[in-house]
């Protein structure tokens, strides 16, 4: 989206909803030319800030769009002579225009605000404290210089899948090309029977010992209705019996 005119970059560098995906760029030639000159000169600025947000390749493009119209609008505001770097003055224009994005689009699951702005603080952190240690920063290290508890800190890490979940299939790094959805739990799992063992479990409770006992003869040892009359000191037709009425009671409750 082009600029023609410094109104126009101030109108378009105001619209969160819509980053620039060239905000700085030769194609502005009507902007002031000290504005000009301030936005070429510090592309690697922006994007060096919008790295440090950055989760995925995709992310990374949406974020460098962001933060390009977060430089154009620093070099707008800047006024030189106050003492002030426009480096030191861009960074912080920058960043927030970055959190503003992150806070109001990124989150398809939306955390807590205290939790999404910690986690922007980790962000910020990690690199700077890995490098400083030569290694990434562990949950601790980053709760000791964040001066916050580490369950905190570990919310905020974890806070991260809630804004972009990995597709179903989005692969998994494996020779084959899997995707996600091949290592989920099937059809043939026992987790997809937990509701009958609950149900079966609570009729469970109406029979008596003894006949818990049959049950588990019948089912789990799989003996015949002749080797579980011996057992049990009965008649086969007895176990037949007593068997279909126990399992007609059973089928009664869980049909209930």
């Amino acid at each position: 989206m082009p600029l023609t005119s410094p109104s126009t970059a101030r109108q378009a560098v105001g619209t969160a909803d819509s980053p620039l995906r060239h905000a700085a760029t030769a194609d502005y030639p009507e902007l002031p030319t000290e504005v000009h000159a301030l936005v070429m000169g510090h592309l690697s600025v922006a994007d060096a800030v919008a790295r440090r947000y950055r989760r995925t390749r995709q992310e990374f493009c949406d974020l460098q769009q962001v933060a390009r119209m977060g430089l154009v609008k620093a070099a707008l505001r800047f006024r030189a002579g106050d003492g002030t770097t426009f480096v030191s003055f861009a960074v912080p224009t920058i960043s927030g225009e970055i959190k503003r994005y992150l806070r109001d689009h990124s989150w398809m699951i939306r955390p807590p605000r205290p939790v999404q702005e910690l986690r922007a603080q980790v962000n910020a952190l990690v690199p700077e404290l890995g490098q400083e240690l030569g290694r990434e920063p562990t949950p601790a290290e980053l709760a000791a210089r964040l001066d916050v508890d580490l369950p905190a800190i570990r919310e905020a890490l974890q806070s991260v899948g809630s804004m972009r979940p990995d597709s179903l299939d989005s692969q998994q790094g494996g020779e084959d090309g899997s995707g996600l959805y091949e290592y989920l739990r099937t059809g043939d799992d026992a987790y997809d029977r937990i509701d009958e063992m609950v149900s079966l479990a609570a009729a469970m409770q109406d029979i008596t010992p003894w006949e818990r006992q049959l049950l588990h003869l019948r089912f789990h040892e799989d003996l015949k209705q002749r080797e579980i009359a011996a057992e049990l000191g009965i008649t086969q037709m007895q176990v037949s019996r007593i068997l279909a009425n126990l399992l007609d009671r059973l089928r009664l409750h869980l049909s209930g």
